[in-house]
């Protein structure tokens, strides 16, 4: 196929630029997707035992509302908070375990309840001294929510998309020009510049993103952790098992997860994708795992096993 007949197909346009979410092609639609975000597969999936502390974190959270120091993404605002371990834990430089969606992991009444889980582990000694960082997308300012009328929801889910869907060195930009320069200065923490102690981690379209950071970053971060990744066209995504194929080998740890029951869209089935994903990587040689349940598009099987995956993705 020439360039001129793949423009012509507008295979070079992004799906979600050019159709609403409400977009119906073969009786089929996006928004099927809503029908796994809950499945009744995910029921038995629960936290990981990590998750549940005997009382309250020892560490600190510290959070920024309509944070909006961003120089990447300008004209936005967003939520950023930070974990800390406990600060006589942390003598040398910090791991860092930035994700993506941010609240989705941080809640601690949540599948994840990441700070939880990263507490238990260092405490155990299966992890050394780490700071989590949950970075929430952009919303784009002048937009302000609404109870009654949501009016927010379209810019704000574009805005998500743009930033986490695109195959592009962008986010990664984000993370290394405006995110972490302000997490070490505003809370004046030491993290380690070594790759290797320098996770991505996401749900979605925030697992691909996770993975195409670290994909244009190697050298800036070496583990990543894609739950229920979106490796389907949306703004090119389907891309990466032909690229992980035909491209040297980056020196990156990955961890994927998806389940029987992910979604199944116009924009591609994400049960396959992952697979796709999981095949390439094989191929290539790559220090990969990857966990097929039978659950939906959610957090609830990534959930169970973070504990496990995050002794995995940081082992020696």
């Amino acid at each position: 196929m020439d360039t001129e007949i793949f423009q012509a197909l507008g295979l070079h346009e992004s799906w979600e630029d050019l159709h609403p979410r409400d977009f119906r092609v073969n009786g089929r639609a996006n928004v099927e997707i809503d029908e796994v975000l809950r499945t009744a597969e995910d029921r038995q999936y629960n936290p990981c035992p990590e998750a549940y502390l005997e009382g309250p974190l020892e560490g600190e959270v510290h959070v920024f509302d309509d944070w909006r120091e961003s120089r990447i993404f300008p004209n936005t605002k967003r939520r950023l908070a930070v974990y800390l371990p406990c600060a006589k834990n942390f003598p040398g430089p910090l791991n860092v375990l930035l994700c993506n969606d941010g609240e989705a992991y941080r809640y601690d009444r949540g599948p994840v309840r990441a700070p939880a889980v990263l507490e238990s582990l260092q405490k155990a000694g299966h992890l050394k001294p780490t700071a989590g960082i949950f970075i929430m997308s952009g919303v784009p300012d002048g937009v302000e929510p609404d109870p009654s009328r949501h009016p927010e929801v379209a810019p704000a889910k574009h805005q998500r998309s743009l930033e986490y869907d695109t195959c592009s060195p962008r986010y990664g930009e984000f993370l290394l020009e405006d995110v972490l320069p302000f997490v070490r200065r505003e809370l004046g923490i030491n993290i380690s510049t070594d790759a290797n102690r320098r996770a991505l981690c996401g749900i979605s379209s925030g697992g691909i993103c996770a993975f195409n950071a670290a994909w244009h970053y190697p050298g800036e971060f070496a583990r990543v952790i894609s739950h229920c990744g979106s490796f389907t066209n949306i703004r090119g995504g389907h891309n990466y098992p032909y690229l992980i194929r035909s491209t040297p080998r980056k020196p990156l740890r990955v961890f994927l997860q998806s389940g029987a029951r992910d979604a199944n869209i116009v924009t591609g089935s994400w049960p396959l994708a992952n697979q796709q994903m999981a095949s390439a990587l094989d191929f290539a040689g790559y220090d990969y795992r990857f966990e097929f349940g039978v659950g939906g598009h959610n957090l609830c099987h990534g959930g169970a096993m973070f504990a496990d995956t995050l002794r995995w993705l940081f082992r020696s």
